[in-house]
């Protein structure tokens, strides 16, 4: 059965752009409820350790930079069905290939600076929430 929560961030790239504000409508448009939410500056050593599943692929260095370059907005979202849902308004990795209308078409501006990261499961939606909110800040 899939869950009700997903994680997100909306990655330095979206926030500088000044994207922020229209890509959280967009995932309350969805019919998404935020229950938690941070602006927060990864170190690289938070960055690495957020992604170190990829630690051992060639872009592993180059994503922590990126990643830890300027702020992020970290949220845990909820809705029935949250992580595919989320997946298919973010739309797909690289922005060329992402449908018309999801955020990372409208947003991102490469494969790398792809304005959004979602959850891929419901298991990795509750480590990556873990990861920047204890139960307790959740709503």
């Amino acid at each position: 059965m899939a869950g009700n929560r997903t994680f997100t961030m909306i990655k330095p790239d979206a926030y500088g752009a000044g994207n922020s504000g229209a890509i959280l409508k967009m995932i309350e448009e969805a019919g998404f409820a935020i229950k938690a939410m941070k602006l927060t500056k990864l170190t690289a050593e938070k960055a690495g350790a957020f992604y170190a599943v990829h630690k051992e692929r060639p872009f592993y260095n180059d994503l922590v930079n990126y990643m830890s370059s300027g702020p992020i907005i970290a949220a845990i979202l909820e809705k029935d069905n949250a992580v595919e849902d989320f997946r298919k308004l973010i739309g797909a990795t690289n922005p060329a290939d992402a449908a018309e209308g999801t955020i990372r078409k409208i947003f991102a501006t490469s494969i790398e600076a792809n304005a959004v990261h979602g959850s891929d499961s419901d298991e990795n939606a509750e480590i990556e929430g873990s990861f920047y909110f204890s139960q307790f800040e959740r709503v």
